[in-house]
């Protein structure tokens, strides 16, 4: 009889980071499918058992191992209390790849200019402890309701200020509010239960999981960049782009040729490109990259 063979329990977030993370785990290696009548989604790796779970409680579900590890935000960690291991932090979002923020807004034409303008006041958000945390460190004591949804429109006739998450704000500017503060700054984080963290095969496991989404994502940015330049001309080229300061080098079979292969941020092609041509660079390519690890 064979034995059984080990299994890591993931959890991945549901609701509206749901697509971009199983895209970054295509991206890593892992192909997810999901079905509309399971919560547990297929993965093509025997070793991994998936759950898709709301992000809110991710973290609860991962202290108290019944998952090993899983992907949530850095603010549901934090407005549960989770004593969690975090394995690392990765900038991806569901519109951007900038963090999300847990602000404080109030409406356009109210009076309220920062927090201590609150007190006695009543608060709208999903965030509770967070919020009331927030308010003890200024010393602030207003009333905070749990919001179950639709809190932006809440801040104009039901309460006096909302704590609601953002990305670019726009959301709210379309509501008429404008931000007072910032509370928290979010990434999501791939964190494991100390238990699976102790395991020698888990955390290997993890690891691995993280050390590819790690270099999927640092791929999402950059290129590969490949030419042909005469030896002669090599020096001026690698003086005058400090991007190309340590490229791979190697011999062409015609004398005199040097073939120059490198990685650089993808936003500054537009501007390379002249000028490797202009430096007497030759059948330059340019090509996507599916993972970078340093």
């Amino acid at each position: 009889m064979k034995k059984n063979r080990p299994v890591l329990k993931l959890g991945l977030p549901k609701g509206s980071l749901e697509q971009a993370t199983i895209e970054k785990m295509a991206k890593a290696g892992f192909n997810i499918s999901v079905s509309n009548r399971s919560y547990v989604p297929y993965v093509d790796d025997d070793e991994l058992e998936i759950r898709l779970i709301r992000a809110q409680e991710v973290s609860r579900y991962v202290e108290h191992g019944y998952l090993d590890c899983g992907i949530t935000g850095h603010d549901w960690i934090q407005e549960n209390g989770s004593n969690v291991h975090e394995v690392g932090e990765f900038l991806f979002s569901k519109a951007t790849r900038q963090p999300t923020r847990w602000v404080l807004a109030v409406p356009e034409k109210s009076p309220v200019q920062s927090v201590k303008d609150l007190k006695g006041k009543r608060i709208a958000t999903e965030v509770v402890n967070l919020t009331k945390k927030y308010l003890r460190q200024h010393g602030v004591k207003a009333e905070v309701e749990f919001s179950w949804g639709a809190t932006e429109v809440k801040a104009h006739e039901l309460v006096d200020a909302i704590v609601e998450i953002t990305e670019t704000g726009s959301s709210l500017r379309a509501n008429n509010l404008r931000i007072v503060d910032t509370l928290l700054i979010s990434t999501p984080r791939l964190i494991a239960n100390h238990t699976a963290w102790k395991d020698k095969w888990k955390r290997r496991k993890i690891e691995t999981m993280a050390l590819l989404l790690k270099g999927a994502m640092e791929a999402e940015t950059k290129v590969g960049v490949k030419m042909n330049i005469e030896e002669k001309n090599l020096a001026k080229l690698l003086n005058s782009l400090p991007a190309l300061r340590n490229p791979t080098i190697s011999n062409l079979s015609q004398s005199g040729w040097v073939a120059v292969e490198t990685i650089i941020d993808e936003h500054i092609v537009r501007e390379l490109i002249p000028q490797l041509k202009a430096a007497g660079a030759e059948g330059i390519i340019e090509y996507p990259l599916n993972k970078v690890v340093y």
